[in-house]
Order: C-alpha cells, then structure tokens, then sequence
C-alpha cells in the first residue's frame, strides 16, 4: 500500500557504467557479482536493484563507504546521470518519462542541489549567487532579489547582499550555496555531502542550520554522507549502501537497535549512543494529577499505589504545572486542606523531546528531580528518570560490544 505522505518511490533501480550493458545485466540477473561482471564485461555496476521510498518533508540520508554508489543515486532523482533500468517516481509521476522541457522544469522548480564544492559564480555578489536560478527562471531583478535576500537572511547572512565569494569564509560560502537552493522553493532538496569540505566547527554550524531551516520550511531533504554522527545527528531515516545495493532503511534509533547484518553491525559499532539517543527515546510516561479537578488525597493514594514520592501535575488540556511530593500533600491533609496549588513546586527541569541525552547528562546525573519532556505547547510527554538513561546507554553498550 502507497503511503499517504510518500513524496519520492524508487523501484528496481540500476546503473550500469559500460558499453556491454546488456550483457552485464544478464550477468546481473544470474547472480554474478560486481567484481566479476566488471573482469568479463568491462561494465561497471554503480546500483543494484534499489527499492524504497522517501516521505514528504523528511530528512532522508543516503550514507556508505566511498564507491557504495550513494552520489551515483542521487545524481538519478534529477537525472544528472539516467538510470539503466528501474523508475523513480515524484509525486507519483516518473522522472524517466519526462520530455526535455519537463526535466527542466523539474530541475529548476522542484528540486535544488547544494553541492560540495560550493559552486558559487567568483564575479556576481552574494545576492547575486542566491538569485541566480530565479534569474535563468525569467523572473524580474526586483523580485528576486527580494526572494533571494530573505534566503540570505534566513541563513544567517544578514548584511552580505553585496560581498563577493572570495570575501565569505568556507562556511558562509556553504550558506550562500544553500540559500541559492533554497530561494527557488523547492520541494526537494538534493544535497551531496553539501557539508564535509567543512572543518568541524563549521560543519556542526551547518547541521544546526538545516535542522532550523527545515523546522521552518519541511522540505523533503535527500542528504550524502560518508559520516554516520552527521547521518544519526540529522536524519529522520537512513539508508546504508554497500557495492552499489541498499542494505538497509530506517530511522535512526531502529538503525543502531536492529542492525540488519554484519556490514552495519560493523559501521555503527563505535557509536556513542548518548550523542544519538533523544529525550524522546528515553522518556517514560509519568503518574499526573489534574490540578483543576483532583485533591491531596487522591494524589497521595497514586503516589502509595505506584511507591513514588513525589507526582507531575497537569491542567485540564495537559499542560505541564509542576510537581508535589509526599510529605506536602500529607501535610494538607492532616490541616483539612484542598488546593493542590498550596504546595505546587515550579522549579522542575524541562526539556524537549529532541534533545540528545549527551546534551543533558551532567543535568541528569545531578538533578533530585526528574526532568519533564514538554512539546512546543507546553503539554507533557514524559519524564527523564537517571535509570532508564542510565539503562538505555548500558544496553547500547553491549550491544556495540556483541557487534564486534
């Protein structure tokens, strides 16, 4: 069954490099390997056989060694290389039966690449940069240059309209590359390895920046990397590539919990599953009282049938209040009284549920109280207690140590 938010459907997918292609796909079909189709054809096989699909709005990073065929696959999606057999459908339309005019089309309104190499013209400004495919588009100097200013500042190159390439560093220069992608809005964002000319600093500068970007914008972002922290730090699913076959798909925390064989096991065994574990993944679902509707007494009696001390308390729309313990409801109950919000205690760590435990470790370790897990509206998710982080990293752990 297609699913409902489905945006990309890639379906028996190959690339054979080569002038004996027919041959080499017989060979293919027989069984053979790479190693031996290339010795008795001379053809090469860049993918094999690719089945999946990319949902709308998702982060989706194609990640292998170096040869694994990820730049090849994604050089497919536009057709910057044409696959030898198999389709790729967008939207539920196929690539490889677009006319000229259509390739075009797709290429300069629904999908933009950001490259490594950054790509920028050396003698048109930034604004200049950032404008350009509007301008191959026809559309007036007025308008986009308004278009392509708002992506500048959307990437936090506020007030650099008017530099020149060579006045930028390499990682505003990697910004202007990106706001050049993002000013023809696309729905799909081609990236290859967009970030890995970049020293550390700035690379982790940039992660941060397309997650922000994407919390604003929700592209379908198809994302090259040869780095598994960037991969885990920010994708929503990842696919692993080796020789040219896709190995597995998932989503990151299934990735690590379910390696499919020993090819993964391997890449993801030296991890630091801290860095990569959320709140999300960690938080578990917390006792609550309604503060507008329940009393002392009947917190107390939660509190003695789950052997807790102390209890979160929400209002009617869930909204995280705060917190009570034990010895204060007690308390009200020995002095007859009934308002909860008499011994609310306000001073309780928050977080959101994608922060990386790794983030929040030493809060943890330190904190006499659980931390809550609020989404954007203030509603509580969960609670963080230190045993289940403490588990979590300990089962990764020996997880890791059962790879090796």
């Amino acid at each position: 069954m297609t699913r409902r938010n489905e945006k990309i459907k890639v379906e028996h997918l190959t690339k054979i490099f080569g002038t004996h292609v027919t041959k080499a796909k017989e060979l293919l079909a027989e069984g053979k390997d790479k190693a031996e189709i290339l010795e008795k054809t001379g053809s090469t096989v860049g993918i094999d056989d690719a089945n999946f699909s990319i949902n709308e709005n998702e982060i989706f990073v194609i990640m292998g060694l170096s040869g694994s065929g990820k730049s090849t696959l994604l050089r497919m999606f536009n057709r910057l290389i044409e696959p030898t057999t198999g389709t790729i459908s967008v939207d539920g339309k196929s690539v490889s039966q677009l006319d000229n005019q259509g390739l075009l089309e797709l290429r300069r309104k629904k999908m933009s690449m950001v490259f490594q190499n950054f790509a920028l013209l050396p003698n048109r400004t930034i604004l200049e940069n950032a404008a350009f495919g509007l301008e191959i588009q026809g559309m007036n100097k007025e308008e986009r240059d308004q278009k392509a200013h708002d992506s500048l500042e959307m990437v936090g190159l506020h007030g650099y309209d008017d530099k020149l390439p060579n006045e930028l560093s390499g990682g505003m220069q990697q910004r202007v590359g990106l706001a050049r992608a993002i000013t023809n809005d696309p729905d799909i964002l081609l990236m290859d390895e967009a970030f890995s000319a970049l020293d550390p600093l700035n690379r982790r500068d940039m992660q941060n920046e397309l997650l922000e970007l994407q919390h604003k914008l929700h592209k379908t972002i198809i994302f090259i990397s040869h780095d598994l922290n960037e991969a885990l730090r920010i994708g929503d699913r990842i696919l692993m590539m080796h020789e040219g076959e896709v190995v597995q798909v998932d989503t990151p925390e299934d990735l690590l919990t379910h390696p499919k064989n020993d090819y993964v096991k391997r890449f993801i065994q030296n991890v630091d599953r801290s860095k990569v574990l959320t709140t999300g993944n960690v938080m578990v679902k917390p006792n609550t009282v309604n503060i507008e509707k329940d009393g002392p007494k009947l917190a107390l009696r939660r509190m003695n049938d789950e052997q807790i001390s102390s209890i979160f308390v929400v209002d009617d729309d869930r909204h995280f209040i705060g917190l009570i313990d034990a010895d204060d409801v007690n308390e009200m109950i020995e002095n007859g009284e009934r308002d909860l919000h008499k011994v609310l205690k306000h001073n309780v760590p928050t977080t959101g549920p994608d922060i990386a435990i790794s983030e929040l470790l030493k809060q943890i370790s330190k904190s006499p109280m659980p931390f809550a897990v609020l989404d954007d509206e203030e509603h509580l998710q969960g609670i963080i207690l230190r045993s289940t982080v403490l588990e979590a990293i300990s089962a990764a752990q020996e997880g890791g140590e059962d790879h090796e």
